[in-house]
């Protein structure tokens, strides 16, 4: 068994692992203490330490700017696409869906598997071009998750000067972003990662270890899977993926790549797992939503949806990559991108036709009656 599989197989059992330990950690301050350690010491740290290990290479800009446009044009796609699926605009399932379905978390489901089919330097190319979804997912999510939260909740008691006040508050209160900021001060200084003193690096190092395993952990613990909420999600993700395929070929297409392997990269690293930061910032306005008692409380995004959609996603895209590369060079042609993009679009069509057919079923029936 392949290192990259096996590393697979070991990302999903820390989520069975929090599965198991459900019935131990039923209780909401249980789950609190994970969010708090989550959020306040092993996510700064992973950002802190992605931040300072960032080595731009000029002729490689186009890395990042790529993932950032992809980001934005899924965000564009997923506004317009959802009410399709039954998804109603300006509700906390819509909001949930935005943030978190154009993300992606290539750390977890994608990086190990470039390692083991396409070594290095193909990784290195990932992780370059994880600069611009970082963007994304760090700041431009948060921002809107902070958007949407003034909007709900203040949307009359809060003129426009005190929503942008409020915003940069909370932006400065949050630790992720405190973290972020001081990154960027270091940098432009030119401190790095291993000029910094052993104690410092080392003690920050362990606390970003924790990332990986207590996110699992608490998928497993929170996540409620329902019937008809699972295919929901399936189908989101199988068109997620789709329109992702048809994306990756018409760049294959059009962009000169340099080798095979820039190919399958660009392949596989748009149909990474969603990330977990969004949910995070999700989690940091559900904490603001409790605190504040002035407002009506409304809830801005459905966090156990956020939950479940990252409990799925990590097999799914894990599934459909290790798909790809298994099929040897079949994704190095761009129609082949193409018709396995449409093949996952018709599968994710599949529940809306039947939902179109069940509501003209029942308009039928009504009519019937009425007229009888």
């Amino acid at each position: 068994m392949s290192i990259a599989i096996q590393k697979t197989l070991s990302l999903l059992l820390l989520i069975g692992i929090g599965f198991l330990l459900k019935s131990k950690l039923n209780k909401e301050e249980h789950k609190k203490g994970l969010k708090i350690l989550i959020l306040n010491i092993a996510l700064p740290a992973i950002i802190f330490v992605a931040l300072l290990k960032i080595e731009i290479q000029p002729d490689l800009l186009f890395l990042p700017v790529l993932a950032l446009l992809f980001n934005l044009l899924m965000l564009v796609v997923s506004k317009y696409v959802l009410p399709i699926y039954g998804i109603e605009n300006d509700t906390s399932t819509m909001r949930t869906l935005m943030m978190l379905l154009p993300s992606l978390a290539p750390g977890l489901s994608c990086f190990p598997f470039l390692v083991e089919y396409l070594g290095d330097e193909a990784l290195a190319w990932g992780a370059l071009a994880d600069i611009g979804n970082k963007v994304f997912v760090l700041i431009l999510t948060y921002l809107l998750a902070m958007s949407w939260y003034y909007k709900a909740n203040h949307s009359v008691s809060h003129s426009g000067n005190q929503k942008v006040k409020g915003l940069l508050l909370s932006m400065l209160n949050e630790p992720i972003n405190m973290v972020m900021i001081v990154a960027i001060i270091l940098l432009s200084f030119g401190v790095t990662l291993e000029s910094m003193p052993l104690f410092l690096s080392e003690a920050i190092v362990q606390m970003k270890n924790l990332m990986t395993p207590l996110i699992l952990i608490f998928i497993g613990v929170a996540a409620v899977l329902k019937w008809d909420q699972l295919k929901m999600i399936v189908s989101l993700l199988a068109f997620r993926s789709g329109i992702t395929f048809i994306l990756s070929g018409l760049m294959v297409m059009f962009v000169p790549m340099p080798s095979e392997a820039a190919i399958l990269l660009a392949v596989v690293f748009p149909q990474s797992a969603c990330s977990f930061w969004p949910f995070a910032h999700m989690s940091a306005v559900s904490g603001m939503e409790k605190l504040d008692d002035k407002v009506p409380h409304k809830e801005t995004f459905d966090l156990g949806l956020g939950l479940n959609i990252l409990a799925v996603s990590l097999p799914f895209s894990t599934l459909v990559i290790l798909g790809v590369f298994s099929s040897g060079s079949y994704f190095v042609n761009p129609y082949h991108i193409f018709l396995g993009g449409i093949i996952l679009m018709v599968l994710a069509a599949i529940p809306v036709v039947f939902q179109f057919f069940r509501k003209s079923n029942i308009a039928y029936k009504l009519s019937e009656e009425e007229a009888e």
